[in-house]
């Protein structure tokens, strides 16, 4: 009877010791999806903790739009702001459109450490009713003001159309 037992036992043993050894066979991956291109990207600002960096407050600015530059607006001017250190612009106020009689759709408003000397827009010329479209190029234009500025468009200096950008 000691070596039936023993026998039992050693099979016990064997039996849970190639149950616990052997490999198990790993689930397999699901597939990595290949990406899909994308042909329109939102992006939100990248700006970093400008007051932690600065140790300066951010501040509310209000940029009122006046003046027209008839070869620049045309049949409708959209200007959309471009993001640079002092501001930031708050997303819902940052596309503006001027109308051919160059009376703007709202105003533009920005988060600064401080009033900056200029802004700079990437424009495009359009209808009120236009869809969204690759603007056309830059343009930097001086700020009169404090916190409640005007931009003059008549006093913005156009840059280079984006394909001539190198």
């Amino acid at each position: 009877m000691k070596i039936i037992s023993s026998f039992f036992a050693l099979c016990f043993v064997c039996l849970n010791a190639f149950a616990t050894d052997s490999p198990q066979t790993p689930p397999t991956p699901a597939p990595v999806p290949t990406p899909t291109p994308v042909s329109r990207v939102s992006i939100f600002s990248t700006t970093v903790d400008w007051e932690g960096v600065t140790g300066l407050s951010l501040h509310q600015y209000t940029g009122k739009i006046k003046g027209v530059d008839r070869d620049l607006v045309k049949q409708g001017l959209v200007l959309y702001y471009l993001d640079a250190f002092p501001c930031y612009g708050e997303a819902s106020n940052v596309r503006v459109w001027l109308s051919p009689n160059g009376k703007p759709d709202h105003d533009l408003r920005l988060v600064c450490i401080y009033k900056p000397d200029s802004v700079s827009f990437a424009w495009r010329n359009a209808t009120e009713d236009a869809l969204e479209a690759r603007t056309t190029g830059i343009i930097t234009c001086p700020i009169e003001g404090d916190r409640n500025f005007t931009i003059d468009i008549s006093k913005c200096q156009r840059g280079p159309d984006w394909k001539d950008k190198k």
